[in-house]
């Protein structure tokens, strides 16, 4: 064994441990917003998200849109464009490719999520309704949201429609994670 490895093997051994995976897991870039960020790389866009449009050098074409129910928005000298199930990344290449040639030589275009879709809690607890998602929400982060479980809501018997547009229905536990739009429904306790 070198020297580094036997470095290494001590270090493991003791309490510094954490604090070397830390270190590298920071010099690695791993950060709550390198999640988020994650996230809106992934995301696919739907009905009733926000987003930002920048196009770098021209302001009457950078706006904040709202995405309709159609799953479209409607954007300068471009029209209707559809928008659901594509990611701010697809979306800006399709404005970008869009605008080139006839509006601008070389636009620059950035697209922002700047608001998700809701989520919607029902059941058993205080106050259902809709809630504004935020990247790492989970089921018991989302009923805290709403004002806790009643006195007779099941714990264990929770369910989730997601709201990617599939209509499965799927058992989830408290540390489960939300997306944006999905339903959550807590159902009551036999006891």
């Amino acid at each position: 064994m070198n020297r580094d490895s036997s470095l290494l093997a001590r270090l493991c051994n003791t309490k510094h441990a954490w604090y070397l995976l830390i270190t590298v897991l920071m010099w690695g870039g791993f950060s709550a917003a390198s999640l988020a960020n994650d996230l809106e790389q992934s995301y696919r866009l739907g009905a009733g998200d926000r987003i930002q449009i920048v196009v770098y050098g021209e302001s009457d074409l950078s706006m904040e849109l709202l995405v309709t129910n159609s799953g479209k928005i409607d954007y300068p000298y471009l029209g209707r464009i559809p928008v659901n199930k594509l990611t701010a990344q697809q979306l800006r290449d399709n404005i970008e490719q869009g605008l080139r040639g006839d509006y601008l030589i070389n636009p620059k275009v950035a697209v922002n999520i700047i608001g998700y879709r809701q989520i919607f809690i029902n059941g058993e607890v205080e106050h259902p309704g809709g809630y504004a998602y935020q990247p790492g929400l989970t089921v018991e982060k989302a009923i805290a949201l709403a004002g806790g479980f009643t006195e007779r809501a099941s714990k264990t018997n929770i369910n989730i429609t997601p709201g990617n547009g599939t209509n499965d229905l799927v058992k989830a536990a408290l540390k489960h994670r939300i997306a944006p739009g999905d339903i959550i429904v807590v159902k009551a306790s036999f006891f």
